[in-house]
């Protein structure tokens, strides 16, 4: 059994239901959609419209004419990011499923940085939200309106009032407590334009390569393909796929949005055992880069303290609630 295996499950499964109420599977809340007109921010609407504009110029600028180094840097960038989302914010501090030494939180704090996705505490809380409260008003990217919302609508309209309401309800205390994340967010309005923007365009220039290659493929298009493969999840991975956990739920199993996310795409599998660190039942991480980061974090000590489901626990809930699709059935 690897590192990620270690841990008493049971007694995980069991702290998971009765001390951390806000990472449980799939909370039945009685807060419902309702339609209504949706109260447009043009402003994000401008700057979404150019950022992709400006990702779609340094997307033929990767293919036509960036030099090589700076297409493995862009690469190396995605792959930064992407770790700071999926090991970082998303698996260490939003579900807790993890434990992780000084050193592992500075880098995954920096490889967060780069992302700019906000700051790893209002990410955190609003992922708590869209957990407790699914496919509600209270969902930040409520999937029940439609593949375009999930994906980014939800960043161009102004917040509907339950996710506020809701999300000042949610603990994030042990957030706040932690001082690297209050630091991050402190001075998050210098620290990220200097990680997403200045340094990728400025150290490509060291080896030759021109300011607007470096700007447009290392800054612009790297970021804007990150935000796209991370929107995946919250859109691809609520609607196309199998249910093999839990039918009931909109969450899917999706392995295309799993390799360009690093291993995120077993969405059904999260929604119904959100405090799994493997965010998945995979037999080998083939499709789950996070997973082998995490595996060789474990081997130097850096990460400990894996939380993972039993796995009879697991067949006994695709067996009951599934759709039939687990490979066991």
């Amino acid at each position: 059994m690897g590192p990620l295996q270690k841990t008493d499950a049971s007694v995980i499964y069991e702290r998971s239901l009765n001390d951390n109420e806000e990472l449980t599977p799939q909370i039945i809340n009685s807060t419902k959609t309702e339609r209504r007109e949706l109260d447009i921010v043009w402003r994000n609407v401008i700057i979404y419209t150019l950022l992709h504009l400006g990702g779609i110029y340094g997307g033929f600028l990767f293919v036509t004419q960036a030099k090589w180094a700076t297409r493995i840097f862009a690469f190396m960038l995605y792959v930064a990011s992407g770790l700071g989302i999926t090991a970082g914010v998303h698996r260490l501090w939003s579900h807790k499923a993890y434990k992780a030494k000084l050193p592992l939180r500075i880098l995954l704090v920096a490889f967060n940085t780069i992302a700019y996705q906000d700051s790893i505490i209002h990410w955190a809380r609003d992922h708590r939200v869209h957990h407790k409260h699914t496919e509600t008003d209270a969902d930040p990217h409520n999937a029940t309106r439609g593949f375009f919302f999930s994906h980014v609508g939800w960043l161009l309209v102004k917040k509907h009032p339950e996710i506020k309401a809701k999300g000042q309800a949610i603990d994030v205390s042990d957030l706040w407590a932690d001082p690297l994340l209050r630091f991050q967010k402190n001075y998050y309005l210098f620290l990220m334009p200097l990680a997403c923007f200045i340094l990728p365009t400025y150290i490509p220039t060291v080896w030759g390569e021109s300011l607007k290659n470096a700007f447009f493929v290392s800054a612009i298009f790297r970021y804007v393909y990150v935000l796209n493969v991370t929107w995946l999840i919250n859109s691809a991975a609520h609607m196309f796929g199998t249910k093999p956990y839990d039918k009931d739920i909109y969450a899917v199993e999706t392995r295309p949005v799993a390799l360009v996310t690093l291993g995120e795409g077993f969405h059904n599998f999260h929604h119904t055992f959100p405090w799994d660190s493997k965010t998945s039942e995979l037999g080998n991480y083939a499709l789950s880069f996070t997973n082998i980061f995490l595996e060789a974090m474990a081997k130097i000590g850096w990460a400990y303290d894996f939380r993972t489901v039993p796995r009879d626990v697991v067949l006994k809930t695709a067996k009951k609630s599934g759709d039939g699709s687990h490979p066991e059935f």
